[in-house]
């Protein structure tokens, strides 16, 4: 489920964000463009989730 949310919310923020500076630069707007982008980083959340450790360090 955490997966399929960062993606919703991956998606949501990344168009929002694409389409505001779409109508900043007078540039038509690309939904296509977004999808992928989100997609990707997505991808790149979830691994770089994956890869940091949930232990605590110890204090020494």
């Amino acid at each position: 489920m955490q997966y399929i949310m960062t993606f919703v919310w991956s998606f949501f923020l990344i168009t929002m964000l694409n389409y505001v500076v779409s109508s900043i630069n007078s540039v038509p707007f690309e939904f296509v463009t977004g999808l992928i982008v989100s997609a990707i980083i997505s991808v790149v959340i979830i691994l770089l989730g994956e890869a940091l450790p949930n232990e605590p360090v110890k204090d020494y």
